[in-house]
């Protein structure tokens, strides 16, 4: 047991971090575990390797991902504004190199193999985007002659422009909807609120008349006769077997003809094998991270901490919603990953880093000052207290 008293960096770490967050960052980390082991022996049977082969990459993700949840919730928020600056260059000097050397996997290019681990550069640059956009305009509301909103609009230019080429549309769509809110809740001009919306609109016009594979998925959506529905058939027949509690750990059979189960259709694992009770249980979990990091948000005293807050929950929140939007047809599909629970290296260390984020900037402005009075307090003994004559009650040091 870690001492109250301990000034340690871990027992100083453990009285100060949010252990609500944390609470649901590891909870939905072990979900992850138990549906690596569900669904990966699956798709490496069909790969011809070894049974346990994505179980046993998944679990050597974890190792770093757990301990860069850690180091960055130790960061000020002068760390995090360095380490966002460091990972958003890094990232998109990455994204032009998969353009060129990177992987094309169903005619996208973005994973580029580093140091043996096939990486998704652009699930590191969105987190780092995220805070440095909160770092520019609450720049401006300190400065009004300082330009944060167009210099937080070069970033987010820079970063989309490089998702076209891949490309990532729904990538696009949650990146602009988390730079959107953060302008929403920093106090954007009307003028800039209709450009925002009319910007969206256009974008996917724009991306529905131009790119084939956007117009065909959203063909499919809302025409059930439109083109193949393979995938999103086989992942509503896994809901419907698994009914209220499932058939049992391991013992689905939808994954065995989802090419994709184990990472854009995991949810349909979870359906079919756990049943609607655990899929409501993980959907709930993921609401009330959302919620609770939203409350904590509002009642921030910090414009810097609240912009960064909100966009890093807005981010979690509408990836999660992508892909069980995606899993159960309530949205056109898209291959996004579910945090925590999908199988991916690249998705499990950013979702590490976001919510590592999220508790550095939690902890810097609410719990560690409780927690440093309580340390001075026991440090230096309150003087000692004597009672006036009157009946007030005073200190050692003065009367009345």
């Amino acid at each position: 047991m870690i001492s109250r008293t301990s000034n340690s960096v871990l027992g100083r770490w453990w009285w100060t971090v949010d252990k609500v967050i944390l609470f649901f960052a590891l909870t939905l980390i072990a979900f992850g575990v138990l549906l690596a082991g569900a669904a990966t022996p699956m798709v490496a049977k069909h790969l011809g390797i070894s049974k346990f082969y994505f179980l046993n990459r998944h679990l050597l993700y974890l190792i770093p991902s757990l301990f860069t949840l850690f180091f960055v919730s130790l960061f000020s928020d002068s760390d995090l504004k360095k380490l966002s600056i460091l990972l958003f260059v890094m990232s998109i000097f990455t994204m032009l190199l998969t353009l060129t050397v990177g992987h094309e996997i169903k005619g996208a290019r973005r994973w580029v193999s580093l140091f043996g681990l096939s990486l998704q550069p652009s699930e590191f640059a969105r987190p780092a985007l995220t805070i440095i956009t909160a770092w520019m305009f609450a720049e401006r509301q300190k400065h009004p002659e300082f330009r944060g909103i167009f210099l937080a609009s070069i970033p987010l230019f820079l970063f989309i422009m490089l998702l076209i080429f891949q490309p990532d549309i729904g990538m696009i769509i949650v990146t602009f909807a988390v730079w959107f809110a953060q302008l929403f809740i920093n106090g954007l001009p009307l003028i800039w609120a209709i450009g925002a919306v009319g910007a969206g609109v256009g974008g996917f016009i724009l991306s529905y008349l131009f790119l084939p594979h956007v117009a065909a998925r959203v063909d499919r959506f809302l025409d059930p006769a439109a083109g193949d529905h393979y995938q999103i058939n086989r992942s509503l027949e896994s809901f419907a077997k698994g009914g209220l509690f499932g058939v049992g750990p391991g013992e689905g059979i939808t994954k065995k003809h989802l090419p994709d189960a184990h990472s854009d259709f995991v949810f349909a694992v979870l359906g079919e094998e756990f049943g609607f009770i655990v899929c409501l249980f993980v959907i709930l979990l993921i609401a009330s991270l959302v919620i609770y990091g939203l409350i904590k948000t509002v009642k921030s005293n910090n414009l810097f901490g609240m912009l960064a807050s909100a966009g890093l929950v807005t981010h979690f929140g509408l990836q999660s919603f992508i892909n069980i939007g995606s899993s159960l047809h309530l949205i056109p599909t898209k291959g996004t990953s579910l945090p925590f629970l999908s199988y991916g290296g690249s998705s499990l260390l950013s979702n590490s880093i976001v919510l590592g984020m999220l508790l550095a900037l939690r902890r810097n402005r609410t719990i560690s000052l409780g927690i440093d009075v309580v340390i001075q307090d026991w440090r230096d003994p309150p003087p000692t207290r004597t009672h006036h004559p009157a009946g007030l009650v005073v200190d050692n040091k003065k009367t009345l």
